[in-house]
């Protein structure tokens, strides 16, 4: 039982668990540095290894766009800074994919302790007790988790769906919204259904015509191609709910 409260993992809503760390960027106090920003925090089970690089130099890739979403990238394993600092300056000397020389500018923290990784439940004791698994913690602007993904050590990350679930939560709280199954910005979104009898008969009586429903509890509007806000690019056939419509128009 003590094994396990000592693993205890935050969840969703909860508060970003607090903590002082020294990183490849210098000393950080979390989340209070972080206020009003979009943060990935995430764990990778050591430096020098194969899956681990090839993650690196993606999120380092993609800086530029998490950037332009108000989101922070922080990295976290259980090894020595003088490890993290060697590791990164190989990684500069790398070619992989479209990806050459590339360098990782935001900060890696060295949590040989294991206290922080416990605060968040990426060391998995059945898994490993050395190393920390491939966790992923969404926190918002308020330090509030938002959304939590794990993977084991055999498999990358997809750095794609983690911007696309920034996207989407970031399309949620500024339009009061829900994104359906394999959403991508530019797709229709999910308005809330009604509460109450009357207001179902008039979601089904005065339909919108930027909106569309498959029953009284399952209703789409048209969306953007905007993360939060703002207007289309251009006009837009409707209903918009193509496969490909203006997908790439996204990436930045």
């Amino acid at each position: 039982m003590e094994d396990r409260l000592a693993y205890q993992m935050p969840l969703i809503g909860d508060k970003a668990p607090s903590f002082h760390a020294i990183t490849t960027q210098g000393e950080i106090n979390f989340p209070q540095d972080y206020h009003g920003r979009w943060v990935i925090l995430f764990s990778h089970p050591a430096d020098f290894t194969p899956v681990c690089t090839t993650e690196f130099m993606t999120f380092a890739s993609m800086m530029n766009e998490f950037k332009a979403l108000g989101t922070e990238l922080v990295g976290l394993s259980i090894d020595a800074i003088y490890s993290h600092i060697a590791w990164l300056r190989k990684i500069r000397e790398l070619s992989w994919k479209d990806i050459k020389h590339i360098e990782v500018t935001f900060p890696l923290i060295a949590d040989l302790t294991m206290d922080i990784a416990k605060k968040y439940g990426m060391v998995h004791p059945s898994s490993s007790g050395t190393q920390t698994v491939r966790a992923v913690f969404v926190i918002d602007p308020e330090a509030t988790i938002r959304a939590i993904i794990y993977y084991p050590a055999t498999t990358g990350r997809n750095m794609e769906e983690i911007k696309r679930l920034i996207i989407a939560l970031q399309k949620s709280d500024c339009e009061n919204v829900a994104t359906p199954a394999n959403w991508m910005p530019c797709d229709d979104v999910i308005v809330p259904a009604p509460g109450t009898c009357g207001a179902a008969n008039d979601r089904m009586n005065h339909v919108n015509e930027n909106s569309y429903c498959l029953d009284w509890f399952l209703c789409f509007k048209q969306s953007n191609c905007s993360p939060c806000g703002g207007s289309l690019p251009e006009a837009m056939p409707y209903p918009s709910a193509f496969s490909s419509r203006l997908r790439d128009h996204y990436k930045r």
